[in-house]
């Protein structure tokens, strides 16, 4: 009798261990499609971001450039606004609250400099320097924002690359002084 009980229990365990065996290759499955598609996702959602603030970067330095050009020359500006629109538009889908933040107030300082060139009262050397500054040190918070947005690790630049140039390179160009200043 022993032999047999002994004979019936094996079968159990063959049948144990393999249920066990066909559960965890599919928790396995289970858990490594999860874990893969978060992290294309997360790929996916990096390379959009990465796309986005780099158009949002080019389209923001061809109004500058336009408008600081507008400025100086003392003329109603002509910058193709639509793609600067949309531009921020798209990152305003991606991009990170603190990200969406920085664009959005660069893009209020490129609205203020447009009212400038706007204006029709004389052009002012102060005006052009503060918003030139303010354009600058924005541009310069967008990309530290942007680039921690995208990896976390990555250190602040201190030093702005493109965009709007150093004040000592327009200043020559800008509105003389007035008298008394």
């Amino acid at each position: 009798m022993l032999k047999e009980e002994s004979d019936l229990a094996a079968p159990w365990d063959a049948l144990a261990s393999t249920s066990v065996g066909a559960v965890a290759t599919i928790l396995g499955i289970v858990v490594g499609g999860f874990v893969g598609r978060r992290s294309q996702n997360q790929q996916w959602l990096r390379d959009t971001q990465t796309a986005a603030y780099g158009a949002f970067l080019r389209e923001f330095t061809a109004v500058e450039i336009e408008l600081r050009e507008a400025y100086l020359d003392d003329r109603p500006n002509n910058a193709n606004w639509p793609p600067f629109n949309a531009a921020l538009t798209s990152l305003s889908l991606v991009a990170t609250r603190d990200v969406a933040n920085a664009a959005g107030d660069l893009a209020d300082a490129i609205g203020r400099f447009a009212l400038l060139v706007a204006d029709r009262d004389p052009k002012n050397r102060d005006d052009l320097q503060r918003i030139m500054a303010e354009l600058a040190s924005g541009q310069l918070a967008f990309v530290n924002t942007a680039r921690r947005s995208l990896d976390g690790t990555q250190q602040s630049i201190d030093r702005q690359l493109g965009g709007p140039p150093p004040w000592r390179e327009i200043e020559p160009y800008a509105p003389a002084p007035r008298s008394g200043d």
